[in-house]
């Protein structure tokens, strides 16, 4: 009898039943309950450090949006800085048939053209190349100082033209206007496109001086076939129009 007594139920009294069944409750909903939270825990630590990564890797593409939508600093860049901002897209990577930077056997033949020849190419568009790289705004010297610097990384040794100073003036009429030409005429005046007079062409725009700087400045403020008002760039001055008239006239003289 002592013997079953010894090996019996260890609930002896109704205190102990109580305290038996609110363990039996407790206990379970304790471990649930911090097993809940240590996977909670597990899984923000695990957003968190997805999310620092994350931000870190789409940080430097933010920051070239942001630039490309309208942080870019105005004023003369270097060719470095045209290379980044226009022609890395292709020439970075070789896309396209463009000859990558660096690559001095795709560089070599186009070297031997020179740096002239090749701002000529690369402002007429070659292949799958647009005009400029796609970039109408570029004058001729920035061009130049692009591909300087394209071609000077990839075996050549072109001097890269000055820039300008940042925020300076043109010095005389000719000098603004051989700017304005090199921005908005020569996409026409280059080429003879649209029946406008070819620069240089005497005879092209002989009849036209003969009417008068008045006459021919009217025209191209007012538009003239297929000439649209200042060249299609209403952002222009009218004395910055007729700098780049008398440039073109006195190239035609």
């Amino acid at each position: 009898m002592s013997d079953q007594q010894e090996h019996g139920s260890l609930i002896r009294t109704p205190k102990q039943l109580i305290i038996a069944c609110v363990l039996a409750l407790v206990v379970p909903v304790g471990l649930a309950l911090l097993g809940a939270q240590f996977v909670t825990v597990g899984r923000k630590g695990v957003d968190s450090a997805t999310e620092e990564r994350t931000a870190a890797a789409i940080l430097p593409v933010a920051r070239v949006e942001l630039n490309l939508a309208g942080g870019a600093s105005k004023g003369p860049k270097t060719g470095e800085q045209i290379y980044q901002s226009v022609c890395s897209a292709c020439h970075g990577s070789g896309a396209a048939g463009a000859p990558k930077v660096g690559d001095a056997g795709a560089w070599g033949p186009r070297i031997g053209k020179g740096l002239d020849g090749l701002v000529k190419s690369a402002a007429a568009g070659k292949g799958a190349m647009p005009p400029k790289g796609g970039a109408a705004d570029l004058t001729d010297a920035d061009l130049a100082r692009a591909i300087a610097y394209m071609a000077n990384k990839s075996g050549a040794s072109f001097k890269e033209p000055a820039m300008p100073a940042a925020g300076a003036k043109g010095g005389d009429a000719k000098a603004d206007g051989k700017a304005v030409y090199e921005k908005t005429c020569g996409a026409c005046h280059a080429s003879g496109a649209a029946g406008a007079p070819k620069f240089g062409d005497k005879a092209a725009w002989a009849p036209r001086v003969k009417g008068g700087m008045d006459a021919l400045l009217g025209s191209a403020l007012k538009g003239k076939n297929g000439m649209p008002p200042k060249g299609g760039n209403a952002a222009l001055s009218d004395a910055e129009v007729k700098a780049a008239m008398e440039y073109m006239v006195n190239a035609a003289k």
